[in-house]
């Protein structure tokens, strides 16, 4: 992100307000945070570039401080955030002049992307800029990394824990990356390891073949496969990742286009790419990554 977007946070719960500050932080925006409709008053003096509101709040509530933000700053973008229960209060705040608004638990790749949208349509730029890998890929001190030579039972608590929602006040979520990134000593990636590599690296090698020397027989034979899974997983434990690992994803520079990007996905049939800057690792970008710019470009 070449230009630092302010956002001011409003709402009633600290954990959420708490929590939401430091993934943004991480994906370099600045946050100013509000407890109340009435603080956020005193805080529009620091000119938040984007406003994120929640509707429920006790006191000065969502649509009434929408209404005041919009009567003192109202060329400021306000996102409104909601449970499915006030999904129509959200929508009647469109009428008021909100910008949009996000429904709760929202994944924080969405959550980021929606305020750079509302920078960008305060900032009357028709059409919109296109952001570049380093604007929508993961840090890579959010990511999962690993050694080689340390064993597959690690890598797979490690990759359960990628799974889990970072943030737990039930409002903002960080999706699993659902890999891990396996680095020598001297912090080069030297390979991946993904769901599909431990599912492969289970089957005993008369299966891995074109055609099992056993398929015809052993289809009709529920026999056969009672207790396998269980048992290669026991051997599986032991390996070390390097045994199991797929390849290095390709290298993508961060201020690459995301055209260039979805070019070396497809090209080398890669769902992820390691964004560097100049010898420096910066991140991780997923295809998803690139499917949550596609949705918000279409709805743009």
């Amino acid at each position: 992100m070449t230009e630092k977007i302010k956002v001011l946070m409003v709402d009633d719960e600290n954990e959420f307000r708490e929590t939401t500050k430091k993934l943004l932080t991480r994906r370099g925006f600045e946050t100013i945070l509000a407890a109340s409709g009435e603080e956020a008053m005193e805080k529009l003096e620091e000119n938040p570039d984007v406003i994120v509101l929640d509707i429920k709040m006790p006191g000065m509530d969502g649509h009434e401080a929408l209404k005041e933000i919009r009567r003192r700053r109202p060329h400021v973008p306000v996102i409104m955030l909601t449970g499915h229960a006030t999904m129509s209060s959200a929508k009647e705040a469109l009428v008021d002049g909100a910008f949009d608004y996000l429904t709760k638990p929202c994944d924080i790749t969405l959550f980021s992307q929606k305020i750079r949208e509302a920078w960008e349509h305060a900032r009357h730029e028709a059409p919109l800029e296109e952001g570049s890998v380093g604007d929508v890929m993961i840090p890579i001190e959010d990511y999962t990394t690993m050694n080689g030579d340390q064993l597959v039972d690690e890598a797979i608590m490690e990759l359960k824990k990628s799974f889990t929602s970072k943030a737990v006040t039930g409002r903002i979520m960080e999706t699993g990356h659902r890999s891990i990134l396996v680095m020598d000593e001297s912090g080069k990636v030297v390979g991946f390891l993904a769901i599909k590599d431990l599912l492969e690296a289970i089957m005993p090698a008369y299966l891995r073949v074109p055609k099992p020397s056993m398929a015809d027989s052993i289809q009709y034979s529920p026999m056969f496969w009672r207790g396998m899974f269980k048992r290669e997983i026991a051997k599986l434990a032991k390996k070390r990742i390097e045994e199991i690992m797929s390849p290095a994803p390709p290298n993508i520079e961060a201020d690459s286009s995301l055209m260039e990007a979805a070019y070396i996905m497809v090209t080398n049939e890669a769902r992820r790419l390691v964004v560097v800057r100049g010898s420096e690792i910066v991140g991780v970008i997923r295809e998803q990554d690139l499917f949550f710019e596609m949705e918000g470009m279409l709805r743009r």
